[in-house]
């Protein structure tokens, strides 16, 4: 018997841009891009809704691939929002179009939309000749300051998030921040949920900022709106290429604080409740409970709550609340779907003080549902 244990290494480049009007004749970024890969062609899928924001993307993205050596092969408009992650439709007409306009490893598949949209066409992209150069345009906040300069994509299955999917690192990430504009207001407040939380586990500073500018967040003042999602977008995709396991080899997931609640309250909605909404309920959750097993001062957890608060964020969902037949809370299965999505041991992460986070490798049930208990007090109480 032999064996031969040969290390390889993979070199990537995670490039993460930001501009606006990406498709403004005279803007280079897009083009610069394509011509550094050498790339032949070049197809767009564009979510639905952000084509009914912006009715003449379309005839400006024909434009602008007019000038320059790489070959427009379309723009396709599809639907987006979790319905596109909630079955392979949207993936299967992915390979269709690029099977049918012959896009090639050596070609761009380019997407711009939500948080959703990308994950579905991203996955498409990924196993379509097992890997095209891929673009991302993420239209949101939740996006932009988040998924959208992340290295996963999927859609779900067996009732569960995220269920299918790969690693893939994008061939660039282009946060047009034009695109913010057209945002619904309270869904572009939400999204930045993300930024707080990536504050609270990565950088105190950050979210001293994000308390010191939480007004104006909440009003969605252009500059400051940028600011804050470029800071955490590049806190997250920092933390990817520099934290030592990019594909989540481990079961520490230090981006996911607050999510374990949030995927289940997720689908014990039927995904009716919006992702950016159930990772702010979750990630009160875990501030409280931080707090109940000794880990985090109250009074940091006041002032957690003071910024959720001004900047609108929900903090309590009726689902959160929800027993099965046996007197059990849901959303506590919730945990061991977490682990699941791994594998290995369970690893969550708390919080020690702005800032800092630490692995907890178990939770108290009775803990949870004293957080749970006091949350929907508090909800009551605001009615």
């Amino acid at each position: 018997m032999e064996r031969y244990d040969l290390p390889m290494s993979v070199p990537f480049v995670h490039r993460v841009c930001f501009t606006r009007d990406s498709f403004a004749v005279d803007n280079s970024l897009l083009r610069d891009l394509l011509s550094e890969g050498g790339g032949r062609r070049v197809l767009v899928f564009l979510e639905a809704a952000v084509a009914d924001a912006w009715p003449l993307l379309t005839a400006q993205i024909q434009s602008y691939f007019s000038v320059g050596n790489v070959t427009h092969s379309g723009t396709v408009v599809g639907f987006g929002g979790e319905p596109a992650k909630a079955d392979d439709h949207l993936v299967r007409s992915v390979w269709d179009k690029i099977e049918k306009e012959k896009i090639d490893r050596h070609s761009y598949v380019l997407c711009i939309g939500g948080g959703a949209f990308l994950d579905a066409v991203g996955f498409g992209v990924a196993t379509a000749h097992r890997g095209i150069r891929f673009l991302r345009f993420p239209t949101t906040t939740l996006s932009q300051d988040d998924s959208g300069v992340g290295v996963k994509n999927g859609i779900n299955s067996f009732g569960k998030k995220n269920w299918v999917g790969t690693f893939s690192v994008p061939y660039a990430v282009v946060n047009d921040f034009l695109f913010l504009r057209s945002q619904n207001p309270e869904i572009n407040r939400q999204g930045l949920i993300e930024a707080i939380k990536v504050a609270l586990v990565k950088d105190v500073a950050f979210f001293d900022w994000i308390e010191e500018h939480a007004a104006a967040l909440s009003l969605l003042q252009d500059d400051v709106l940028q600011e804050c999602v470029k800071r955490s977008a590049l806190l997250h995709a920092r933390h990817i290429t520099s934290g030592g396991d990019p594909f989540e080899m481990g079961s520490s997931r230090p981006l996911d604080f607050g999510h374990w609640a949030a995927h289940k309250l997720e689908q014990l909605t039927q995904f009716q409740l919006s992702h950016a909404a159930a990772v702010a309920i979750g990630l009160w959750l875990d501030v409280k409970y931080s707090v109940k097993c000794g880990l985090l001062l109250q009074s940091h957890a006041e002032r957690i709550g003071r910024v959720l608060q001004r900047m609108e964020m929900p903090m309590f969902h009726e689902m959160l609340s929800v027993r099965d037949a046996d007197g059990a809370l849901l959303v506590i299965k919730g945990l061991e779907e977490f682990r699941e999505h791994l594998g290995g041991r369970l690893t969550v992460l708390l919080l020690k003080e702005p800032g800092v986070g630490v692995d907890a490798y178990e939770m108290d049930a009775s803990l949870i549902e004293t957080c749970v208990l006091e949350m929907q007090q508090a909800a009551m109480q605001l009615r």
